[in-house]
């Protein structure tokens, strides 16, 4: 996906250094307003840089209040398989808003994406997304194969009668966010996967199981569990980490009240 970063202020700016640093093919917009000190082409006016662009990229993420950017889009609309996808960013990175082409765009999932680099919370209103209740905690070994995190997730589910389709996203901890099996196996699930900062995970309150051995190894007391509950709103565990062939699954289920 070829992405644009847009933004107006210097609390912007930072963030969209950020994120241009981790996706590979982005370029930075800057309003002329913000400092020199921050590197990206300028722009004089959001609507008429919006007319300029909406075409070129397959990704448009403005770092705006979500009014801007609607304002900004708006002239511009055709239809859902040939808009590119949106994403807006509040300027002190809480939330990663999938606005437009959530679905078909790509729009959900670069909106986890850039949850992910920022940790913030991505937030997707797609219906078909928003029925999925469960989430999928993943602790694994470091250089474990693809195939054996897709067992797991699959017979941890089908033990217990859950079906795969009511998997919203799968979460593992920050330290795992380059683990190749794993993103390999979030893709072949198609499954978006959210990862969780330590210090996160490190701060939770809730009822989890903690472990010796994860937190000698990576410094946090799980990671199954916590990022299950986590990476999800009014979560309740409905199975415990299970460990199978060197991957730990653990479930959360989101509630709607």
């Amino acid at each position: 996906m070829t992405v644009a970063v847009i933004t107006l202020s210097e609390e912007g700016a930072n963030l969209a250094t950020r994120l241009s640093s981790a996706l590979p093919d982005s370029h930075i917009y800057l309003h002329g307003a913000v400092s020199e000190s921050w590197t990206g082409e300028r722009f004089a006016g959001i609507l008429e840089l919006t007319e300029e662009i909406f075409r070129k990229y397959s990704g448009l993420i403005y770092i705006t209040p979500c009014g801007v950017a609607v304002r900004a889009i708006a002239p511009h609309l055709t239809h859902k398989t040939r808009d590119p996808a949106v994403v807006v960013v509040d300027a002190g990175a809480r939330w990663a808003i999938s606005l437009l082409s959530g679905h078909e765009g790509g729009a959900n999932e670069l909106a986890v994406t850039v949850g992910n680099i920022l940790s913030a919370e991505p937030v997707i209103s797609t219906t078909t997304e928003a029925l999925k209740n469960l989430i999928v905690g993943i602790g694994c070994r470091k250089g474990i194969e693809s195939e054996r995190i897709i067992e797991a997730v699959t017979t941890t589910l089908k033990e217990a009668n859950l079906d795969l389709a009511r998997v919203r996203l799968l979460s593992s901890a920050d330290v795992k966010a380059n683990e190749k099996g794993l993103l390999v196996a979030a893709q072949q699930l198609r499954i978006p996967v959210r990862f969780m900062s330590s210090d996160e995970i490190r701060g939770c309150t809730r009822d989890f199981q903690k472990s010796n051995f994860v937190e000698e190894h990576v410094n946090v007391p799980a990671v199954a569990e916590p990022c299950a509950l986590l990476a999800g709103r009014r979560t309740r565990l409905v199975i415990r980490r299970k460990t199978l062939n060197g991957v730990t699954v653990a479930v959360a289920e989101e509630s709607c009240m």
